[in-house]
């Protein structure tokens, strides 16, 4: 299950001691992965991880100190991965429809990668800010491509002006009070289509979620 970046270690650049500290917690995280497809974040055991790397528990506990600093660096390696999907598009030159669809993908590729930043949360577990500055990225790649796409001018609603006023979550981004709502907009339907695809609440009804994710997304960006 590949369910992050994937590190590249160039030779010459770390000790052989370094290199091997870089390849034991990557496969630790690979492990980790596996269990929470197996029975979700909440049962995530280093100790566990320990016996089936043919470790003790407390020697793994010098490559992650706790339960807690493994669900933080799968946090962020799920949310970078998202980020970079969200960048590579941009640079291509895709609009805010292609961003939908990429989301789509990356979610569709590893569910539990999706779920374990954006589903319910981890009882006990406080994400670290600086986890929030990588997701913060990646709503920064669709502020930018929903103010690239302004809609004709409109009156202000309700909206607009409350988030004109109270814009801390969009970061330094300059995008207009519209282009804030519109973002919002995409983000909070999507997720929600998302979360109930992938959830297997769609399953039996027999329609393709396909379709109707891409209606939504037409539909929000006024096609």
């Amino acid at each position: 299950m590949d369910s992050g970046r994937q590190v590249v270690i160039e030779p010459g650049t770390r000790t052989p001691r370094e290199r091997y500290r870089t390849q034991v917690r990557e496969e630790v995280k690979q492990h980790a992965w596996r269990q929470i497809a197996t029975a979700g974040a909440s049962a995530l055991s280093l100790n566990a991880i320990a016996k089936q790397m043919g470790m003790s528990g407390p020697a793994l506990y010098r490559y992650f100190a706790n339960r807690d600093e493994l669900i933080t660096e799968l946090v962020k390696d799920a949310y970078r991965s998202l980020a970079d999907t969200f960048r590579a598009r941009a640079e291509a030159g895709t609009d805010v429809s292609g961003l939908a669809q990429a989301l789509r993908q990356w979610a569709l590729e590893d569910p539990q990668r999706y779920f374990l930043v954006y589903g319910t949360p981890v009882p006990g577990y406080q994400a670290p800010e600086d986890t929030q500055r990588i997701a913060s990225e990646i709503m920064a790649g669709l502020l930018d491509a929903c103010a690239a796409e302004q809609p004709p001018t409109t009156p202000p609603t309700p909206l607009d002006t409350h988030l004109a006023e109270h814009r801390a979550w969009a970061g330094p981004s300059p995008a207009p009070p519209s282009a804030l709502v519109r973002a919002l907009t995409f983000w909070t339907r999507l997720h929600g289509l998302l979360s109930l695809e992938l959830a297997g609440h769609f399953t039996g009804m027999g329609f393709d979620p396909a379709q109707l994710y891409a209606a939504e997304t037409q539909t929000l960006a006024g096609r």
